[in-house]
């Protein structure tokens, strides 16, 4: 199976994400299109284009980014309780069409701003229930005509989406990506996603999730193709090992001299996958070779709670034990964002393709 590297969009109003410059142009079509087209120069296949209430809409984004390339593909982060599935599907659909099968999708069942934005759905049980419908029945939209179906959060009649998604070799849709680790969010990756998001955890921790999901694909009766595992991580590299420790350590301290910056999103603090990295903190500050989990002491969330680093050569090297794991998906990250695509699609990519 192909190895994938995509990279991350941060689609911020607030400028400075990570250490990114302050520039009042920070989220503008013309600097996000050059991300992305930084991103077609250097090897990447996408990028990952994160979503959440008080963001540009992730959709909008996506769609925009889509027209001013030729290859880029994003990975669009949407949240059931924002989208209905037929609308999703619909919108999904149309913008495959129109960028000749570029679309991905990964979707979120987190909280987030629930009030803002009409959601009511607060239960973790009966969101991820939900999720697992939103995810069973987009698929049936995109692959099925005149689809009826009765769920316990959706329900469609005879609704077939417009235009078609057009099958491109294997490619019967685009691919849906999902994160999550707690149990619920598990059976419903397990069930209907196609590829597994995890975190920056140590290799063993990864081993274990793959070896538990496949195993409970089977237990479940997955109807899918088999479940694909995919690793969103910041990878500082710099061009020698002591460079990239010392810049890490230099952007650690100056996180701790701000942590006072609220989190964009307090309920992620509450995630089982983002308390499993925090508690990464107890086990030592680097793990396995490279696995750096100060960032997590001070603000630190999500992938920028840990961190690879080092050379070029040594973040390969760690990758590619992640990839010996089952690992073919990845979305890396660092800032500033524009050089570090071309530096590390120029430095790093090439030792993945060897």
């Amino acid at each position: 199976m192909s190895i994938e590297f995509l990279w991350y969009i941060p689609n911020q109003v607030t400028p400075g994400h990570r250490g990114e410059p302050v520039t009042v142009d920070h989220n503008s079509l013309d600097t996000l299109t050059a991300q992305a087209e930084a991103l077609e120069e250097h090897g990447w296949r996408g990028a990952l284009i994160g979503t959440g209430w008080g963001r540009p809409d992730t959709f909008t984004v996506a769609t925009a980014l889509a027209a001013r390339t030729s290859t880029f593909e994003p990975l669009v982060a949407v949240r059931p309780g924002y989208w209905t599935p037929a609308h999703f599907a619909s919108a999904a659909a149309s913008l495959d069409h129109l960028s000749g099968g570029r679309v991905r999708v990964n979707i979120v069942s987190g909280k987030d701003n629930l009030g803002a934005y009409g959601e009511r759905e607060s239960d973790q049980a009966a969101r991820y229930t939900r999720t697992k419908e939103f995810l069973h029945l987009v698929r049936k939209l995109w692959t099925e005509e005149n689809v009826t179906y009765r769920g316990e959060h959706f329900q469609v009649t005879g609704s077939t989406v417009l235009p078609r998604i057009a099958p491109r070799g294997d490619r019967l849709h685009p691919k849906l990506y999902f994160g999550g680790a707690s149990d619920a969010a598990e059976r419903v990756a397990a069930a209907e996603a196609d590829v597994q998001l995890f975190w920056g955890e140590p290799l063993e921790g990864v081993r274990e999730r793959i070896e538990r999901l496949r195993a409970l694909s089977e237990e479940l009766g997955r109807e899918h193709a088999p479940l694909e595992f995919g690793l969103r991580i910041t990878t500082l590299v710099r061009d020698t090992t002591e460079q990239a420790w010392a810049e890490a350590e230099a952007k650690v301290a100056e996180m701790a001299k701000n942590q006072r910056a609220p989190a964009q999103n307090p309920h992620r603090q509450t995630a089982v996958g983002q308390q499993r990295l925090l508690d990464l903190a107890t086990r030592g500050e680097v793990l396995d070779d490279n696995l750096y989990t100060a960032p997590g002491k001070f603000g630190g969330g999500g992938a920028g709670t840990t961190w690879l680093v080092g050379s070029p050569e040594d973040v390969a090297k760690s990758l590619r034990k992640y990839q010996d794991l089952g690992i073919t998906h990845f979305v890396l990250s660092d800032t500033p964002y524009l050089r570090e695509i071309e530096r590390q699609g120029t430095q790093l990519l090439p030792l993945l393709a060897e």
